[in-house]
């Protein structure tokens, strides 16, 4: 999959923030769903935010596009998630596209695991894939994860570096355990640098309710609580509901720090300013990467891992805010890279 990934960043040297703006290692058996002749007729499920949101979901539906560039034939049916939708209504998605004869199907984030459990016996020539879920697995199933909790030590590391009050915030859609990795990640970075600093931290929701990527009114009056505070750096990890950071971070005169894609090229013009920078995980690549191996008969099943050494996680300089410390950012990349840092998922 390293070949892929190389030649993939060659080609989307450009194309990702194109698509927004419009709009570890490999583990794991081989998969013994059936190769197919045909050209890919692919099913992609939405989280909470669907195409648009300018973040998580703008980076797996960013893959797909480029894959559809470079995928002779191949086609894609879209569906999204809505707000409070019961769990059934994501079995109904996944066994209607699968009963269609859609294959492979790409299902974005951990709420459609256990669809996957459930379909995915039942349809076994059917290749799934999903994004940030390592617990739901099969023959037939591929689990794209990433080293988020590297990346979010970088933005902490980030944070504590260009803070003046000593005093910095995070704001999570909901405490679940994929946005626990950042939190902890974050958390680690700002305490490696500078054992002082505060850290306020705040979820929008429980663990269970996924509303909380999808509330940027309320993700605002959170970040704004917290820049009256004393905060003066906010890294969201909220989904479509960053918005609202973004929002109180303008209103502040204050910093904001994005997540999954460069938000200072994707986020609303009105506030792209004051994005410090952004974790940058991946997700179009790793989408990517399952695709053509789809297409070329190499896809495996179980985890595949993108991390700092593999280039599934980064961080952004849009805007030059972060050029004064990039040296510093990038010392800590490599040690962790070569094991002298070590950052814990949680």
């Amino acid at each position: 999959m390293g070949v892929r990934l190389r030649a993939f960043r060659a080609v989307m040297a450009g194309a990702v923030a194109a698509a927004v703006t419009a709009v570890a290692g490999c583990g794991g058996e081989v998969s013994t769903a059936t190769p197919r002749t045909r050209p890919l007729q692919v099913g992609l499920v939405y989280d909470i935010g669907g195409r648009g949101d300018q973040s998580y979901n703008d980076a797996a539906a960013a893959g797909v596009d480029e894959a559809k560039r470079n995928l002779k034939g191949m086609r894609v049916r879209e569906v999204e998630a809505a707000p409070g939708e019961p769990a059934t209504r994501k079995v109904e998605r996944v066994r209607a596209l699968a009963a269609a004869g859609y294959d492979p199907i790409i299902a974005v984030g951990y709420s459609y695991a256990p669809a996957l459990a459930r379909i995915a016996p039942r349809f076994p020539r059917t290749r799934f894939a999903i994004v940030d879920e390592p617990t739901v697995k099969g023959p037939n199933i591929t689990n794209l994860l990433f080293a988020s909790e590297q990346g979010s030590f970088l933005m902490g590391a980030a944070a504590a570096m260009k803070s003046r009050t000593g005093d910095v915030g995070f704001v999570g859609g909901n405490p679940s355990p994929l946005v626990r990795k950042f939190e902890v990640g974050y958390v680690q970075g700002v305490k490696h640098v500078n054992p002082r600093v505060r850290i306020r931290i705040a979820y929008l929701t429980g663990p269970h309710d996924l509303n909380g990527f999808y509330r940027p009114d309320k993700a605002e009056k959170v970040a704004r609580r917290m820049y009256r505070a004393g905060a003066d750096v906010v890294y969201q990890v909220a989904g479509a509901s960053g918005a609202g950071v973004f929002r109180a971070a303008n209103d502040a005169g204050a910093w904001a720090i994005g997540v999954d894609y460069d938000q200072a090229k994707s986020a609303d013009p009105a506030v792209r300013h004051v994005i410090m920078t952004s974790m940058i995980k991946r997700i179009d690549v790793a989408v990517y990467d399952y695709l053509a191996g789809v297409a070329d008969h190499t896809v495996t099943s179980g985890p595949v891992v993108y991390d700092l050494r593999r280039g599934g996680v980064d961080y952004s300089l849009t805007g030059g805010h972060i050029d004064d410390i990039q040296p510093r950012l990038e010392l800590l990349k490599q040690e962790i890279i070569h094991g002298r840092v070590k950052v814990s998922p949680g």
